[in-house]
């Protein structure tokens, strides 16, 4: 386990914290592996514990009565997830899936808390985590029930431009399917969005690779604009 001291360190839960405290949760953390699909836990399982993703991506979801999907994050590399429950001692608020071959750290419910009773700092660190992602989720409902698809389209690709270090040229990590889930609509209705906005000269599409041809037009329509003759 030791070979994934550097994972623990970089992860954001975790960044800060001095060497001795890196090692403890090195003792209590279990490799796993998932295949393409594989689900990691459902929706009202045990919150028996929380993971870090080391390789692949892994999908947030929740299901309507109705069967249909809503994603609610994706999570890449370095990024945990599933930790909610450690603190409220509930069941899993949403279920998490493997996109593909993926590989995370498990780290035990009682056995962290036993680890973090005795090392106060390690909690507040997921603290500033916890209420990052209750920040994350209120703009997400937000942009859900009050903003256009178009509009919400424009903010994640300005999201990844921000991420990628300003590039224009952004190469999405999922499919446009997964994408329009993510985003509250179905994958025809993005098909129509990203052609009207490649017409607008806003954006060029080739697959899953965009480019970003008009940084000002799409903060201006992430904002507060729609794209007319666009269905909801």
């Amino acid at each position: 386990m030791k070979k994934y001291f550097k994972v623990i360190a970089e992860a954001i839960l975790f960044e800060g914290l001095p060497e001795h405290h890196i090692n403890e949760l090195l003792k209590i953390a279990r490799e796993k592996e998932y295949i393409k699909n594989e689900l990691i836990f459902s929706e009202g399982d045990e919150g028996n514990g929380f993971y870090i993703n080391v390789e692949g991506l892994v999908k947030i979801f929740k299901l309507s009565a109705e069967g249909k999907e809503q994603i609610l994050h994706i999570f890449g590399p370095g990024e945990p997830y599933g930790e909610v429950p450690v603190f409220s001692g509930q069941t899993f608020p949403a279920s998490a899936e493997a996109l593909g071959k993926s590989r995370s750290l498990f780290f035990p419910r009682k056995a962290f808390v036993d680890l973090i009773t005795e090392n106060p700092s390690i909690a507040m660190n997921m603290l500033a985590v916890l209420s990052l992602r209750l920040r994350q989720f209120t703009v997400q409902i937000e942009n859900l029930s009050l903003k256009e698809i178009p509009s919400r389209l424009a903010a994640h690709l300005l999201m990844l431009f921000h991420e990628q270090e300003k590039t224009n040229t952004i190469h999405l990590n999922i499919s446009k399917s997964q994408l329009a889930s993510l985003l509250g609509t179905i994958p025809e209705t993005l098909s129509r969005i990203l052609r009207k906005m490649a017409v607008q000269n806003l954006i060029d599409v080739q697959g899953r690779t965009i480019r970003l041809q008009d940084i000002d037009g799409l903060e201006m329509l992430a904002q507060n604009g729609r794209i007319a003759d666009i269905e909801k």
